[in-house]
């Protein structure tokens, strides 16, 4: 009787411990990447985003391969090679996209554009693969656009080239969630997401380098300048990098032990908290207006969410 009772309240204990794992890590690489890229000085995003998807290669490999956290997935064509190297720079522009905008942008307008993915996904969804959700659910988009419209209005920080470029992040990360499931939707190609990021991050880091050394031909002499500055630097982008990576397990561990309802539900909650965490943290002024915006968009992606579920 006791060993039956016990084992419920394990399961409950791991799964707190993998959502405290999750809002952690996620909100803990999004409010370092705003402190390095905006308070700290160190102006590369690129550069950045590579030092994650260094991270995200090398754990990634040493957690399939030696602590089989899940089976390996190998790839059985040039073709499933090609798709997943076009997946990868999809993602880089994703993610590079959103650290340009944080150098600009306040933490919580930023989560507020954010909140705007289930928009884009529904409208490539529809553009790419015509699939069509009922007008309830379209409906439902309306308050998610409004919400971000209003935000923008009430924002004291608004600047135009990091909302271009977070709106742009925001798209990307819709479109690659799209393209995913047409690239890889064959049974012999389907992947796993921690494999799948085992070969997009090598990937990754090869665009990366080149568009850093490109885009930013001083990096590596003002990191080292900043390095010799400030004796955490390199402490901070070993934390931050070794974060990116945990969000990406950690998320796909949350996705695999509890159900679609729920991680829903955690996923609105963990933009809102990553919210007032980054108001105390930065102090950056936030509106009544801007506070309504969001508020508005958040209501919107869980009706949107509610309205998907019922009239699927």
């Amino acid at each position: 009787m006791s060993s039956s009772s016990s084992s419920p309240k394990k399961e409950a204990c791991f799964i707190s411990s993998l959502v405290i794992l999750w809002y952690s890590s996620n909100i803990g690489v999004l409010l370092l990447n705003k402190f390095l890229l905006s308070n700290y000085g160190f102006r590369f995003p690129i550069f950045l985003t590579m030092c994650h998807m260094s991270a995200c290669a090398i754990l990634s490999y040493f957690s399939i391969v030696f602590l089989k956290i899940v089976p390996l997935q190998t790839i059985k064509s040039r073709s499933q090679l090609v798709k997943i190297a076009t997946l990868s720079v999809v993602f880089c522009g994703s993610v590079v996209g959103g650290n340009i905008s944080l150098r600009y942008l306040a933490v919580s307008f930023n989560q507020a554009v954010g909140a705007t993915t289930p928009f884009f996904t529904a409208m490539f969804a529809y553009l790419v693969t015509f699939k069509r959700e009922a007008w309830v659910t379209y409906g439902a988009l309306v308050p998610v656009v409004a919400g971000v419209v209003i935000a923008s209005g009430g924002e004291p920080g608004f600047h135009l080239f990091g909302f271009i470029m977070c709106l742009s992040a925001t798209a990307a990360r819709a479109f690659k969630s799209v393209l995913q499931g047409i690239l890889l939707s064959s049974e012999g190609e389907k992947l796993n997401s921690m494999n799948l990021l085992l070969y997009m991050s090598p990937i990754a880091v090869l665009v990366l380098l080149p568009a850093s050394l490109l885009m930013e031909p001083n990096v590596f002499d003002v990191t080292m300048e900043l390095g010799r500055e400030h004796r955490f630097m390199w402490l901070l982008l070993l934390v931050n990098s070794t974060l990116a990576y945990g969000a990406n397990l950690s998320n796909f561990l949350v996705t695999k032990h509890t159900s679609p309802l729920t991680l829903q539900v955690l996923g609105n909650a963990k933009g809102a908290v990553a919210v007032v965490i980054s108001i105390l943290l930065f102090r950056n002024p936030v509106t009544a207006v801007g506070i309504g915006g969001y508020t508005v968009t958040v209501m919107g992606v869980v009706a949107y969410g509610e309205a998907k579920r019922r009239f699927r």
